[in-house]
């Protein structure tokens, strides 16, 4: 039996790692042991143990409690926990997803220590490096063993940076194995749809059901950390919704909340936000009620990459509140656009997409069996 050593830290990838983590119980159990490491980076239980509870995680074997700071001391730490894993418990590979200060500090770690990196989520770019995410997933590819890609740009992205496709076992950091798995989010959207229809309230409790609404997202740094950028969306996500007479539902982050607090206790932004009868924050969302909010919303706003996909999964349009997205597809297939925080962008995107219902949603992130798949190579190779 083959242990994998799975490390996660933060919302979305407790979300994907469900998907592995339930094929490797259900259809692997013989073969491969899957031990859990949760960094901390996500440390509110509300962007963290709500995930685990919801979609039938196992509770973490080990917790680092990481903590928040800044990328270097954060990474820093992580890391040096991360090696003292690897040494005590030996695993045959470390399973890392995404782009974040976690899958950066276990693939590093691991990489040092002669222990295979196998990355899901491996290829994407935004071609933005001032980005911390993006110098994440490149770094953590470039390290990597075995990659799997849940798209078919991923894959040409790492052919532009001379990965061999056609690599041969066995695989090593120099000679990787690359993939076109599919999406494992897609897995769990698919899986988790059907519950969420059953176990979701949130719908009757926000009086949202069978109504139009917008459902909106923001927590990234570049938004979130900057006073004019923050206030051009939320005085635009308020302008849309009082002049349309649309509900906006927005989740509110813990650091977007505390940057709200910061940049506006004083003035009447935060004041008119919270006093809007169309306008609404609530609390961070557990998965099947995010699902139940994607499913039945009208459109999606957000600087979320998870909730970019699973809008499209969904057959949702979205404006993304970014001015690149590593999922170039969707903005392609003419479901998203790319609207930074620009108010003229906001609005003629709002426009356009509340007067178009007739998208197409070409499927382009797989089967709904990506982490079948990726447990099998697994078995096979590592």
């Amino acid at each position: 039996m083959k242990t994998i050593l799975t490390v996660i830290g933060a919302r979305p990838q407790i979300i994907k790692a469900a998907a592995v983590s339930r094929a490797i119980r259900e259809d692997f159990k013989g073969e491969l042991k899957e031990v859990l490491v949760h960094t901390g980076q996500h440390y509110d239980s509300s962007m963290s143990q709500i995930f685990i509870d919801q979609m039938g995680i196992p509770d973490p074997d080990i917790n680092l409690n990481a903590g928040s700071g800044s990328h270097g001391k954060q990474t820093a730490f992580m890391l040096e926990k991360i090696e003292e894993q690897i040494d005590t418990l030996k695993p045959d590979g470390i399973l890392v997803y995404g782009d974040t200060n976690s899958t950066l500090a276990a693939a590093l770690a691991a990489s040092k220590m002669h222990i295979p990196v196998i990355h899901v989520e491996a290829g994407l770019r935004s071609f933005n490096k001032r980005m911390p995410e993006e110098i994440n997933r490149i770094g953590c590819d470039h390290v990597s063993t075995m990659l799997f890609s849940p798209t078919a740009a991923g894959i040409a992205n790492l052919a532009n940076e001379n990965f061999n496709l056609d690599s041969v076992p066995p695989f090593s950091i120099d000679s990787p194995a690359v993939y076109h798995s599919g999406d494992v989010m897609f897995d769990n959207s698919l899986y988790f749809s059907k519950i969420s229809e059953t176990n979701s309230t949130i719908l009757d409790d926000l009086e949202l059901r069978g109504q139009n609404f917008i459902l909106s997202t923001i927590h990234r740094p570049s938004n979130t950390d900057s006073k004019e950028r923050l206030e051009r969306l939320m005085e635009t996500l308020l302008e849309i919704s009082e002049e349309s007479k649309i509900p906006v539902i927005l989740p509110l982050h813990p650091r977007t909340k505390s940057k709200l607090e910061q940049f506006f206790s004083e003035g009447s932004l935060l004041t008119k936000l919270e006093k809007s009868e169309y306008f609404k924050f609530i609390p961070p969302c557990g998965f099947l009620d995010i699902i139940a909010l994607e499913k039945n919303c009208s459109m999606v706003m957000t600087d979320s990459g998870g909730i970019q996909k699973e809008a499209y999964f969904f057959s949702k349009p979205c404006l993304v509140f970014r001015p690149q997205t590593e999922w170039v597809e969707i903005v392609q297939s003419g479901c998203a656009r790319l609207v930074d925080s620009d108010p003229m962008k906001i609005k003629e995107g709002y426009e356009y997409f509340k007067n178009n219902s007739d998208l197409k949603f070409p499927s382009i992130f797989g089967n709904g069996k990506a982490a079948h798949f990726i447990c099998d190579q697994l078995v096979k190779h590592l």
